[in-house]
């Protein structure tokens, strides 16, 4: 997982860029790229945003997905998307976008489907998201595990801290959502069935 204002390691930004640290010196001497400062030990330190710039690896493509739990948040999930994609046009070329509809508890949903079907694929090179929260509420570290694997990086641009509190509050009340949508959803099959 990083972050839209972290600095990286020479080591860090050359996995990013798919070449060696000898290659990133190379390229830092020719000012292909440049190092944003240096620490206290002398270590080069990038930033995120150039290497993204560089980086646009082969033809894959970046991912922007966002999701939000019910029909009356639209208006919101169109604001993620648009941040979103705003954000990768200024570092990408190969951009795809991907909304969703739906309980962050839900795996069934159409677009993580098509989002997981485009990893297992190799089709990513990036997926930029809000929050963690954003692709699950409940399991989203075992997709980024899954991310890693196949060498695919996730972009966070908030990485707010939640209340402890306000945090267990929404995912208490999203579990309640998905089981009364459970419970009342076969109340009215059943009812139908009676018909």
């Amino acid at each position: 997982i990083m972050y839209e204002n972290e600095s990286l390691s020479i080591g860090k930004a050359a996995k990013l860029l798919g070449i060696s640290v000898v290659t990133l010196r190379r390229w830092e001497k020719l000012g292909k790229v440049v190092s944003r400062f240096r620490t206290f030990g002398n270590h080069r330190r990038f930033s995120l945003s150039d290497i993204l710039t560089i980086s646009n690896k082969e033809n894959k493509k970046v991912v922007c997905y966002s999701r939000v739990s019910s029909h009356d948040q639209k208006a919101d999930l169109e604001r993620q998307s648009q941040k979103l994609e705003k954000y990768a046009q200024q570092k990408f070329n190969h951009i795809e976008v991907i909304k969703d509809l739906g309980s962050g508890l839900n795996f069934k949903k159409k677009g993580l489907n098509k989002l997981l079907t485009m990893i297992l694929n190799r089709e990513i090179s990036h997926i930029i998201i809000n929050h963690k929260e954003r692709l699950l509420r409940f399991g989203h570290e075992l997709l980024f595990k899954i991310c890693a694997f196949f060498g695919i990086e996730i972009i966070v641009l908030e990485n707010t801290v939640k209340d402890f509190n306000q945090d267990l509050t929404e995912s208490v009340i999203e579990i309640m959502t998905v089981f009364c949508a459970k419970l009342y959803g076969s109340r009215s099959h059943k009812n139908k069935s009676c018909i």
